[in-house]
């Protein structure tokens, strides 16, 4: 079992938590690792049928000394939330951790969230920190999911999570006349990983309306399975393309969706795929770390483009190569003209880091990550 980032004890402390993730991120284990918490799993079907019943029974059921309730696939009750509001009104040293797959089904159902009783935090497939190592290599192929990761067959693990997916979330969310179409469009979807987003080349090439697509994408959005990577569009002088970028939660999903696994060091698809590798990292840190700073990406309509800002001030470039040379900055000079950057990091294969003549940072990727998961990584790449 992998020690992780997220330190539930420490964060239970402070307040009761709703612990969101996708499938096999490893939000049961972590729960379960709770000392003494009490245990009640919705997706036992004697526990969902007796507690959808009466959801009473859950606050009736929880023993008198007990300090940690733990609610997993909270999502599946979303009545469950107001038995929860009334057991910390009664109970103000009482902490709750619910744990689940999606917001969306929450949301549509107009449940309350318990605004100020609970903090919501999202569980990340494993970081290079909790592995003890980057292990790069081995990552762009096969992901980081528990489980997925160290299998000795990983193909055949990563092709049930798909399948996984498909048949439990999308037609919990109710689209079980359109899974085909569905299916189609995650393929489609694959192929844009790591790229702008193109709404209506993709709902041409799967043969679906707009907006159908845009209400696909919007369900990976709500189940955490991607994300969407805003444009910095504050410079001025060379103006920034409006369009936002897409990533799968986890590279090993993309690979198994569009049936590559093969990706040598130094090609295309290397370099995307280590691309992938740091933003997934880059999310979870701010995640874990509490930061508050957006994540974006920048492209001029020129095509210089930068592949993250953290904030206003640190700009990273992300190069699958082991040598990196002057031709490689330039995007990250040009945005450094238009704004104040404290840091300018390009993320590569080289052996040893270095600054250029420029004053950019040169780092090995496993110097990047090593540096940004130390305790005062807020001082040391932010």
């Amino acid at each position: 079992m992998y020690k992780r980032r997220l330190n539930l004890e420490s964060l239970l402390q402070k307040k009761s938590l709703l612990l969101l993730g996708p499938r096999q991120t490893g939000k049961s284990t972590l729960a379960a690792s709770l000392s003494g918490a009490q245990y009640f799993d919705l997706s036992e079907t004697n526990v969902f049928r007796e507690l959808s019943a009466r959801p009473e029974l859950l606050r009736q059921r929880v023993r008198e000394r007990t300090r940690i309730v733990v609610i997993d696939e909270a999502q599946k009750l979303p009545e469950i939330f107001d038995e929860v509001q009334v057991m910390l009104d009664r109970n103000k040293d009482l902490r709750v951790l619910m744990t689940g797959s999606s917001a969306r089904k929450l949301r549509r159902s107009g449940v309350n969230l318990l605004p100020g009783r609970i903090w919501r935090k999202n569980l990340f497939p494993l970081v290079s920190s909790e592995l003890g190592e980057a292990r790069i290599d081995l990552r762009v192929r096969r992901g980081s999911l528990p489980g997925i990761i160290d299998s000795d067959d990983f193909k055949a693990e990563l092709k049930n999570y798909a399948g996984l997916y498909l048949e439990e979330e999308i037609r919990a969310e109710g689209l079980t006349r359109n899974v085909g179409a569905f299916n189609r469009f995650l393929t489609t979807a694959a192929l844009s990983n790591a790229e702008q987003i193109n709404y209506s080349n993709i709902a041409s090439d799967v043969g679906l309306s707009l907006n159908t697509v845009k209400g696909y994408f919007q369900i990976l959005y709500d189940t955490l399975i991607a994300y969407e990577l805003p444009p910095y569009r504050k410079t001025i002088t060379r103006k920034a393309v409006a369009t936002p970028k897409f990533y799968f939660f986890d590279v090993g999903v993309v690979n198994e969706l569009l049936g590559r696994f093969e990706i040598a060091r130094h090609g295309d698809l290397f370099g995307k795929a280590f691309e992938h590798l740091i933003f997934a990292e880059i999310k979870a840190a701010l995640e874990y770390f509490n930061l508050d700073y957006p994540l974006s990406y920048w492209r001029s309509l020129s095509r210089f483009e930068v592949d993250f800002l953290i904030g206003d001030a640190v700009a990273i470039e992300v190069k699958g190569k082991a040598v990196v040379t002057s031709r490689d900055e330039r995007s990250l000079l040009a945005l450094a003209e238009e704004i104040s950057l404290k840091k300018k990091i390009i993320v590569c294969l080289e052996e040893r880091p270095r600054v250029s003549d420029s004053g950019i940072e040169i780092l090995p990727a496993e110097e990047f990550l090593a540096r940004l998961w130390r305790k005062s990584s807020h001082d040391a790449i932010i």
